[in-house]
């Protein structure tokens, strides 16, 4: 078999699991959007922008969560066990701090929306859907830090299916607690956050089971002493870490951003906007697994010194990538309406105007996948070869002085609406995209000579 059909078949079958359990972990968003949707749009609002703050907040400790990933696919490749343990304790420790760091975000939300210009009544739903889903910012943290872990050491279907698990219980919880069922009190999106909280905790406590006591992974004994302080592999973690976590910020910032704008619209743009962000979300995170996929594979190709193998891991990865974008342009054009009902009552009268602001959306999010796709996956096999810190002012530059100033400038200044903060979302993630690639195959000197 040659090389490419090699890496091809072991991409995926590492991918596959990932992009399960990324699909599935978007859909307890998802779930969220929909069941609230169908509660009200007022409510769907203030869920949507709840979620995407929630997210702009998870992203940064999501940075630190993925530093664990390259390093201790080196480590497996050096068989140095002791150092697999030490970097991922020391990735729950960072959870824990940054969670107990972050809660104030979460319960003063309120007053910080309003001053980004959303309305009062949204900003107020939307701080009460906080104050109780911000609790799961730890658990969720932790549990990417379990997940990085063991995707390193190719233990993906924990993945998958402790997060299925997580969206089955998040749908029942949401259809109890949102709407009343069972005798339960009626609590609309207070119902919808309380579902989150709990679904995050379970996920987590299934994982770290799971790597505590599963055959191949409980030889680490990642929790004996986890009380002690390891300063040096703290320190390692957070220095790979920071510049990931910046990134994915800078990234997030774009889309929060982008949010505001579509507030400054109206009620109906930002509802509509958040349902079509959903719905590309979702493809998206067939990028994404494939990209941590990436990242695991470059790391043992990093760890040792195999560049003709790490060059094959990634056109291998980008090939795939490039595959489910064609897939998802031929949707996005073909079925924007039924994608768009689905997340809207058939009831409520201002569904026929939220599907169509959304359906124009997604017709430019069919140059939005194939700029996001080129920049995440750029992304993850630079973090393969621990190579974070240039790629994060790359980010910086592409999203904040490119992406945002151009979603205004064709938003506002050029009259297009919400159609036109896409465009800006499209250009900035295409710069993005282009620097980070050329980074990656003709960028720093490494590349020829790992040592």
């Amino acid at each position: 078999m040659s090389p490419f059909r090699t890496h091809m078949r072991a991409t995926l079958t590492l991918g596959l699991p990932l992009i399960g359990g990324q699909l599935a972990q978007i859909s307890i968003g998802l779930t969220d959007t929909i069941m609230v949707g169908w509660y009200g749009v007022p409510e769907l609002a203030a869920v949507a922008l709840g979620a995407s703050y929630f997210h702009i907040v998870l992203v940064v400790g999501l940075g630190f969560a993925l530093a664990v990933m390259p390093m201790v696919a080196a480590a497996v490749a050096n068989d140095d066990k002791t150092q697999v343990r030490r970097v991922t304790r020391m990735g729950l420790w960072i959870a824990v701090l940054f969670s107990l760091a972050t809660l104030p975000v979460f319960w003063f939300s309120g007053p910080l929306l309003l001053a980004l210009g959303q309305e009062p009544q949204v900003a107020v739903d939307t701080q009460s859907y906080l104050r109780i889903a911000g609790g799961a910012i730890g658990f969720a943290v932790m549990f990417l830090v379990l997940r990085s872990h063991l995707s390193a050491l190719e233990h993906t279907k924990v993945v998958l299916w402790s997060t299925l698990a997580g969206v089955a219980m998040n749908v029942a919880l949401n259809w109890v607690l949102i709407f009343g069922n069972l005798g339960a009190p009626e609590l609309g999106l207070q119902g919808a956050a309380i579902a989150s909280l709990g679904t995050n905790a379970v996920m987590m406590i299934i994982i770290a089971v799971y790597a505590a006591r599963a055959r191949g992974v409980a030889e680490y004994d990642l929790f004996a002493r986890l009380w002690r302080p390891d300063w040096e592999a703290f320190g390692q973690v957070f220095r790979l870490g920071w510049p990931i976590a910046l990134t994915l910020l800078s990234e997030g910032g774009l889309f929060i951003a982008t949010m505001i704008m579509m507030g400054w619209i109206g009620t109906l743009e930002l509802a509509a906007h958040g349902v079509a962000l959903q719905i590309v979300s979702v493809t998206f995170m067939v990028h994404v697994g494939l990209s941590s996929a990436a990242t695991v594979r470059a790391g043992h190709a990093w760890g040792r010194s195999d560049v003709s193998a790490l060059r094959h891991v990634a056109i291998a990865a980008l090939t795939l990538s490039a595959i489910m974008v064609a897939l998802t342009i031929v949707l996005f054009l073909a079925l924007p309406e039924p994608l768009m009902s689905v997340f809207v009552d058939p009831a409520d009268p201002l569904r026929p105007q939220i599907i169509a602001i959304g359906s124009g959306l997604l017709a430019v999010a069919t140059l939005f996948q194939l700029a996001d796709a080129a920049q995440i996956m750029a992304l993850g096999l630079l973090r393969g070869v621990q190579d974070t810190r240039l790629p994060m002012l790359y980010a910086v530059f592409s999203y904040w002085l490119i992406g945002i100033p151009c979603s205004y400038l064709f938003g506002f200044l050029l009259g297009m609406g919400g159609v036109g903060i896409w465009l800006g979302l499209v250009v900035g993630l295409a710069f993005a995209g282009a620097l980070m690639m050329a980074r990656f195959w003709r960028g720093p000197a490494r590349l020829t000579n790992p040592a």
